[in-house]
């Protein structure tokens, strides 16, 4: 019986791997962060213009249904220097085909700092993540994304104010 599932787990897996068609690609953007803060800041806490770049996978399915899995380096937070909060994120995006052209996707958003200087963040960060991607041709697209912070940003040891990032991505890539 064991032999059974194990052969069954095989085949699914199998199916599912080769029937459809996962594409490659890179993909740049341009940030506009910020951090809300709880309670308000006493100080002006001004939105932060960066960049994001990385690579993906896009894990087909079915013909509307395939997931996306990232790994992309992120400039985000507030424009202070002791506000700024740059990561590398893995997005996982469920996405849906709208049409030929537009893709609807949303998931979870795991983040690791990757700034030494800001010891009072924490270490790892999640969060929330939405958007729309256009494709141009087969392989050139564009599109604009949306995350939330799930989980405070700054140490919890260290302060009772809370901190989340959120960032308004606007993109372009190619799929190879």
């Amino acid at each position: 019986m064991k032999s059974f599932f194990t052969l069954l787990l095989f085949v699914s897996i199998s199916t599912l791997t080769f029937s459809q068609e996962n594409r490659y690609g890179v993909r740049g953007g341009l940030n506009v962060s910020n951090l809300d803060f709880t309670p308000d800041p006493t100080f002006t806490n001004d939105h932060r213009n960066g960049f994001a770049f990385g690579g993906f996978v896009d894990y087909g399915v079915s013909d509307s249904f395939s997931i996306l899995v990232e790994l992309q380096y992120s400039a985000e937070g507030g424009k202070a220097d002791e506000l700024k909060a740059d990561y590398i994120q893995m997005p996982i995006m469920f996405r849906f085909a709208l049409t030929d052209k537009l893709t609807f996707g949303a998931g979870p958003m795991a983040s690791l700092k990757t700034w030494k200087n800001n010891d009072g963040f924490s270490t790892f960060a999640f969060s929330g993540i939405g958007g729309l991607e256009y494709m141009i041709t087969d392989e050139l697209f564009i599109d604009a994304r949306y995350s939330y912070g799930i989980t405070n940003i700054l140490d919890k040891d260290l302060t009772t104010v809370e901190a989340k990032n959120s960032n308004i991505q606007f993109g372009f890539g190619i799929k190879i």
